[in-house]
């Protein structure tokens, strides 16, 4: 175990954010708090947002006065872990969230790569563990709100066959009201509202377990373009599509955030919840509200999409307060991380902001800007404040960790590339450290495997049938990916033997969590 409680210096951080494992002192965390009850669990999982969206990240690392302010999420973060090493499953979206619900590498999906839109085949099977399921083993209450682009089974009208096709096409012809496979409620959770796409679409519609909501009582479900829609910007990037009438972008961080509160609120046992909180924040279209809880929104920074980064701070910033009014949020578990890396908008970077930090690239890269994001655990009752930590961290692991936290034994088949990261963060029982994460770039098809300090990028294809290195670095000595460090040719022999590698293992489908590959 590698944890650092002290505040490192700019210079030093620019060490410690790579994999060296000297980057960081031998443990030094204090004895963990006592734990009295199984906790609360809220996993958030925010959309587009680079480790250098958060102001905490230039607080510690960076030596900068960050652009814009995210106090709930600094003040989440200093109460618990900030993971230096932390990464999403893929630079993109909508692979990235198959990781997280189900723990598994991508290559286990019928469908590694790319966007999934509204109308495909969940990859998540009945028979595959989720992390719902996991804790309900446990005796949770268990809730969705948010963005869920994993897919889903709507049928046509009039009809008992299941619709499959694009977004753009047909969707007159679909019953809309109603999702009947593939949705939170078949995946294990109690309750759920929906956004298909988050705030993207197509389809622009909310559903509350699975069932159509719409957003007024004088709502219509019709067909959203440029000329219909209440706004152009809703529409004017992922293209048009059915949606209900009165569809506002700027109006639905406030209806989801509103939601959640209300799960927390809502429960009338004295049993755990567990909260899957994927915000839609801060993917396009950026459309800020005026104001949010009485603060100030739009205009309120020096871009649209910083405003939006302010307003995910505020949304998380409802879900605290609600768990500090009931008396539960020092025996809550929060963890906090992103799909995929940050945004490069012009604005952001002409008022000096890096969302990415001191990393290349950004989201739909393989680079390392692209996959490492924010990951953050927070449980007062559990875990000690104030730690920085340069452990190795996926996505995958959440699964494992809000497990153990549950007290749910998993096996290799029900979880076999989540790392239970519990025993790290409470400093009881025994923790694998991961020395191989399996990654992917975005939508060109890249495959990353990062075996200790060394990454290797391979182009692949959507048919599987090669993966050619293309980079080759060395993180400990070249954190920023440098192209002129580019070891590739140099280093022949180690590219083609990780290339390898990671086909005998990602071909033989073997448990890849540390404690049974390590």
């Amino acid at each position: 175990m590698k944890i650092k409680l002290t505040l490192l210096s700019a210079a030093f951080a620019l060490t410690a954010l790579g994999c060296s494992q000297t980057a960081t002192s031998p443990m030094s965390q204090p004895a963990a708090h006592k734990q009295t009850a199984k906790p609360n669990i809220i996993v958030i999982l925010a959309d587009d947002l680079g480790s250098g969206d958060v102001s905490f990240y230039h607080q510690k690392f960076s030596g900068k006065k960050p652009v814009v302010e995210t106090p709930t999420i600094d003040s989440i973060a200093n109460q618990g872990v900030w993971f230096t090493n932390g990464h999403s499953a893929t630079a993109l979206c909508a692979p990235t969230r198959y990781a997280v619900l189900s723990g598994n590498n991508n290559y286990r999906s019928y469908a590694p790569w790319g966007v999934w839109n509204t109308f495909r085949p969940n990859a998540i099977k009945s028979q595959d563990m989720t992390l719902a399921r996991a804790v309900k083993r446990g005796g949770y209450t268990t809730g969705f709100v948010g963005k869920w682009h994993l897919g889903g089974d709507y049928l046509l009208k009039d009809s008992d066959k299941i619709y499959r096709g694009t977004d753009y096409k047909e969707q007159e012809k679909i019953d809309l009201t109603k999702m009947v496979g593939g949705g939170p409620n078949d995946l294990g959770f109690d309750y759920s509202y929906m956004l298909p796409t988050g705030i993207q679409g197509p389809i622009y519609l909310t559903y509350e377990n699975q069932q159509w909501q719409p957003l007024t009582d004088d709502s219509k479900i019709t067909y959203l373009d440029k000329t219909s829609a209440i706004e152009p910007k809703i529409v004017s990037d992922k293209g048009p599509g059915m949606g209900d009438s009165h569809w506002d972008t700027r109006k639905m961080g406030d209806v989801i955030s509103q939601k959640a509160v209300d799960f927390i609120n809502q429960r009338t046992s004295n049993e755990p919840f567990f909260l899957y909180y994927a915000s839609p924040m801060v993917h396009i279209p950026h459309m800020p509200p005026k104001t949010f809880d009485g603060e100030q929104i739009a205009g309120a920074t020096p871009s649209e999409h910083l405003d939006m980064v302010k307003e995910l701070d505020l949304q998380i910033k409802r879900l605290v307060t609600a768990l500090k009014a009931r008396g539960e949020y020092q025996n809550t578990l929060i963890l906090i991380t992103s799909d995929n890396g940050g945004l490069m908008k012009r604005a952001s970077i002409q008022a000096g902001h890096k969302t990415s930090g001191i990393y290349r690239g950004s989201k739909n890269l393989p680079y390392e800007g692209g996959h490492r994001t924010p990951y953050i655990a927070s449980w007062p009752n559990g875990i000690s404040g104030g730690v920085i930590s340069d452990e190795a961290v996926v996505v995958q692991d959440l699964l494992a960790t809000i497990a153990a936290a549950a007290g749910v034994p998993l096996d290799e088949k029900a979880a076999p590339d989540s790392n239970n990261l519990l025993p790290l963060l409470t400093q009881s029982g025994d923790f694998f450290s991961r020395e191989r994460m399996f990654l992917q770039g975005g939508s060109k098809t890249q495959a990353i495997y990062v075996k200790g300090d060394w990454k290797l990028i391979m182009q692949s294809n959507y048919q599987l049938d090669e993966f050619e290195p293309i980079a080759l670095f060395n993180l400990k000595d070249n954190i920023r990916e440098l192209e002129a460090q580019n070891l590739v040719d140099t280093e022949a022999q180690r590219a083609k033997k990780m290339r390898d590698e990671y086909l005998k293992i990602r071909q033989s489908k073997i448990p890849t969590a540390p404690k049974y590959l390590n």
